[in-house]
């Protein structure tokens, strides 16, 4: 993965939201592993690029693995690499994120659906930047910075039984929280103008003729409980669902609702 400029423009004036910017401003020179924790639809991933774009690794490798993806043999090679002949199936060696990221930054996406066998050799490479791929012998070094994201209460796993506290107490050198939606009022319209404009672009048409009144009250009421990116879904369905393209938004479409939004 090439190491480029994020493009997405990151919206916000919310005191919850410009603190969480600082933090990752002054975490973000550090050679430490760290995790970005938050409410599913907050923006870990934005955040987790930020990290990396801001770091001294910034021109180097930016690899991002959805460990609740993989089975845990899938992720283990994934993660790790293979060598040739190391299971049926495997007839040439496979360079794992760990080797890909060398010199850069590895993210760790859903990091609490890992299992413990795997836990522990993911500690390894923190503690001693070495690894061994699946079916090798040969000890590999590597130079990457982890960064850890989840929805999930750690420390609540850990006491469970269920993620290691050592790696925990590794990754947790510092921890970046995501303030939910439902905490960033004044940054629901900005970002739902945003979002409509970029619809509106990717549709063709020539403007966007804005959100009524009932429509902007709307979006303040909602909870937003799947965060900025139930509201990006609802913005880009309205949009989409308008019969009259000229005329503002008045209504907020629905997951459910079928057929076009009124205008």
């Amino acid at each position: 993965m090439s190491a480029e400029k994020p493009a997405q423009h990151i919206i916000g004036q919310a005191p919850a939201f410009l603190e969480m910017l600082e933090h990752v401003s002054r975490a973000a020179p550090l050679n430490k592993p760290l995790l970005v924790v938050g409410e599913r639809g907050t923006g870990k991933e934005l955040i987790t690029s930020r990290l990396h774009f801001l770091s001294n690794r910034w021109d180097q490798p930016l690899v991002k693995v959805n460990c609740a993806a993989l089975t845990e043999s899938i992720l283990e090679s994934e993660l790790f690499g293979h060598e040739a002949g190391a299971f049926t199936g495997a007839v040439r060696a496979h360079v794992g994120h760990f080797e890909r990221a060398d010199g850069g930054t590895l993210v760790l996406d859903e990091l609490a659906t890992i299992s413990l066998r795997m836990q522990e050799k993911i500690l390894r490479v923190i503690e001693y930047g070495e690894l061994q791929r699946v079916g090798g012998s040969h000890t590999l070094s590597v130079d990457v910075r982890i960064a850890g994201s989840t929805n999930a209460d750690l420390q609540a796993l850990t006491a469970a039984g269920k993620f290691r506290e050592d790696l925990l107490d590794r990754l947790a050198f510092d921890v970046i929280t995501m303030p939910p939606l439902r905490e960033r009022i004044e940054d629901i319209l900005p970002l739902a103008y945003a979002f409509a404009l970029n619809m509106v672009s990717e549709m063709g048409l020539p403007l966007f003729p804005g959100f009524s009144a009932r429509a902007s009250s709307s979006l303040l009421r909602h909870d937003w409980p799947g965060n900025v990116r139930e509201l990006k879904n609802a913005v880009e369905r309205s949009v989409y669902r308008l019969v009259d393209k000229s005329k503002q938004i008045s209504q907020i479409a629905s997951e459910t609702q079928p057929g076009c939004a009124p205008g």
